[in-house]
């Protein structure tokens, strides 16, 4: 290939001659490429010179080969291969959906095992708050005080960072005690929430309750003041078994040993269960400084609620009959 002894850009307003005689160009150890601009209403033409020879090439429209022409060659496009809007949107709606449910179900496997956030560990609660953070970014009800139909029924907790609540959860690490569900059923006619908690035991089941209504605040605000605590009447169990050991203190202690006594003593407690079973609830009006509290529900579902308190706590609950709640 020749090298280029020199290049030289000109703006001359008319194209270089094409003339060996005339034109500078015409020695063949001198190369050079020309961009001339023609008249100001013209557009920029290219005049590539090479040893004399010039050629033009003039574009006359925006699309080199014209308005209504298609290249040499190039397929015509096809409407059916230009997404629609619409098909766009449902593509965009369904990926995100699919995303949702993947971290629904990845945040119920973190779950597991945590007994609602007591025996969890800190790198699983920051698991947990990354995927909890993730899930309110595509809230799927932005303002859940305006869905009150949604909020209706009764929801089981699945998680909690609310320390206030770990003592009572810690009571089911007691010898023959058993926390069982703790479940808030929310009324949005009647603007109340009850929330309540089972207790089972060797010889009966109990629970615990609090009673509250609730002021929409703002669209993800309201404000909860509960009124009255119901302690439930016992109810025996159709089976009462003392087991042969139990775990007191992460320590195995066999109960053989005085199974004749806690015979004895299971006797005497029966025949007070017996008598207290057929009492009425025990209620009692709540009147402490922590009797009103604010409650932020930042992701609300068919099947899931996360929701924020005052001290930065956090619910996680899921709804009753939800096959989330299987893999618990």
């Amino acid at each position: 290939m020749a090298a280029v002894s020199s290049m030289s850009l000109c703006t001359c307003c008319t194209p270089c001659s094409s003339s060996p005689s005339t034109s500078p160009l015409s020695s063949p150890s001198q190369n050079s490429v020309c961009f001339g601009a023609f008249r100001p209403v013209e557009k920029l033409s290219l005049i590539a010179c090479n040893a004399g020879r010039s050629r033009v090439f003039a574009v006359t429209s925006d699309d080199e080969w014209g308005e209504d022409k298609v290249p040499p060659g190039r397929p015509e496009p096809l409407e059916e291969s230009v997404p629609s809007a619409v098909g766009v949107a449902t593509a965009v709606e369904e990926e995100e959906g699919s995303s949702v449910a993947e971290l629904k179900r990845a945040l119920v496997d973190s779950l597991c095992g945590t007994d609602r956030g007591l025996k969890a560990s800190s790198d699983v609660r920051a698991e947990i708050v990354e995927l909890i953070s993730q899930l309110e970014a595509k809230n799927p009800t932005p303002a859940p005080t305006q869905a009150l139909p949604l909020l209706n029924g009764k929801w089981i907790l699945a998680y909690t960072s609310f320390s206030e609540l770990f003592p009572l959860l810690a009571a089911g690490t007691l010898p023959l005690v058993k926390v069982g569900e703790i479940s808030q059923f929310v009324d949005s006619n009647a603007l109340t929430v009850e929330n309540s908690v089972t207790f089972t035991g060797p010889l009966a089941t109990t629970s615990f309750s609090t009673s509250a209504t609730f002021e929409v605040r703002s669209p993800k605000r309201v404000q909860i003041k509960f009124e009255e605590g119901v302690i439930g009447t016992p109810q025996l169990t159709d089976s009462i078994e003392i087991p042969e050991n139990v775990q007191v203190m992460g320590q195995n202690v066999d109960l053989k040993p005085v199974q004749g006594l806690l015979k004895s003593l299971q006797d005497a407690a029966s025949s007070v269960a017996r008598s207290l079973s057929g009492q009425p609830p025990l209620k009692f009006p709540i009147r402490t400084d922590r009797a009103q509290s604010w409650l932020l529900t930042t992701y609300l579902d068919s099947d899931l609620r996360i929701s924020r308190g005052d001290g930065g706590s956090i619910f996680v609950l899921l709804k009753d009959g939800s096959e989330l709640l299987e893999d618990l």
